[in-house]
């Protein structure tokens, strides 16, 4: 169970940990020692361990009692916690029975009591245990759940069910070696996701302009919009690829350098142009993306040239990149560096053929 926190004096508490019997207080500042201070304590986060550590208490009883599913272990996390089960599977007939099981439980205002027992008390033999710390010390402490479960256990717990006021069981998850992780909320925390679900399913009614029954129908609906306009987007893309190499092949001269720049794009856009050019004299330069931003390149040519270029293309867009057989493309941070790549280039064409 995660520790309290809270105030000594007006000095911030950030942390308890336990060594042996006692507890050892981490603060920011020194404490006069042997001064009187008053002690506060963060209330909601202490009830909402008491509520989520009661909760796993009586899910576990109730768990083991219905199907004979032992807890192995458990943790108490920000905002769900999870018990380990030692079953390879549940059911969601089984989760179902177990929610209201567990609820009615909480219905019935049943008492839990906490005793601490001598350890030689024969009566430990009887209470549910994972065991002592080996630095234990001192009296035994149980928490009964009158009629439900006796446990030995050193956390904070409510004095009756009714303060768990409900429990959802939100599904389970693979563990590890053939157990299952059953996830849960208890008291507060169910209310908080209800009023998180409630804000998500008002945003969307308002986004989707209609009631949160068809709200699932009409996601897929624009899902399958969207694939339909990507597919099209995809061809029309591929369609001005060729058109751009078709109309840099119809030129009477071309160039040595083809430079191409394109918001809109990807890397299958830039290779239909380079595969459709189709020479290995003429040095091409494609990006997309977005000039400010990240984006994607593309260098192609003359094997020789092209290897030789290509990190340097690279290390001036603030990218990384990889190639074979007179083609080197990878991702771009810096696309505003895009002329000095082509300036690089030119140079390079310029100093290959002086002639020109």
């Amino acid at each position: 169970q995660p520790d309290d926190r809270g105030l000594i004096g007006d000095v911030p508490v950030l942390r308890v940990t336990r060594r042996g019997p006692e507890a050892v207080h981490f603060v920011p500042a020194a404490l006069e020692p042997g001064a009187e201070v008053l002690l506060s304590l963060d209330w909601d986060r202490r009830f909402d361990h008491m509520q989520q550590h009661s909760g796993q208490h009586l899910i576990t009883a109730i768990a083991e009692h219905m199907f004979g599913f032992k807890t192995t272990s458990w943790e108490l996390g920000r905002q769900r916690s999870v018990i380990e089960l030692d079953t390879p599977s549940m059911t969601a007939e089984q989760i179902e029975a177990l929610e209201r099981s567990v609820n009615e439980k909480i219905r019935e205002r049943v008492p839990v009591v906490v005793r601490e027992l001598a350890a030689d008390d024969p009566e430990i033999e009887r209470v549910r245990s994972r065991g002592l710390p080996d630095d234990h010390a001192g009296p035994v402490r149980v928490v009964d759940i009158e009629g439900i479960d006796s446990n030995m256990c050193c956390g904070t717990h409510v004095s009756n069910l009714s303060d768990l006021q409900v429990i959802k069981l939100l599904g389970t998850e693979k563990g590890k070696k053939n157990k299952t992780n059953l996830v849960f909320l208890a008291g507060n925390r169910v209310l908080k996701s209800i009023e998180q679900s409630h804000s998500t399913e008002k945003a969307l009614t308002s986004l989707l302009k209609n009631g949160p029954g068809e709200h699932v129908e009409a996601v897929k609906r624009l899902q399958s919009s969207v694939k339909l306009l990507q597919k099209n987007n995809l061809n029309l893309l591929r369609d001005i690829a060729v058109l751009i190499a078709q109309d840099f092949k119809s030129k009477p001269v071309q160039s040595q350098l083809f430079v191409l720049h394109r918001k809109e794009g990807d890397s299958e856009f830039m290779n239909i142009i380079a595969n459709e050019i189709g020479s290995e004299e003429i040095l091409l330069f494609l990006t997309v993306g977005d000039e400010k931003e990240a984006g994607l390149f593309l260098l192609a040519g003359p094997v020789e040239a092209v290897e030789n270029l290509g990190p340097r293309v690279a290390e001036l867009l603030g990218g990384k990149g990889a190639g074979k057989r007179g083609r080197f493309q990878g991702k771009a941070t810096k696309m505003s560096q895009r002329g000095e790549v082509q300036a690089l280039l030119q140079e390079f064409i310029s100093c290959r053929s002086p002639e020109v």
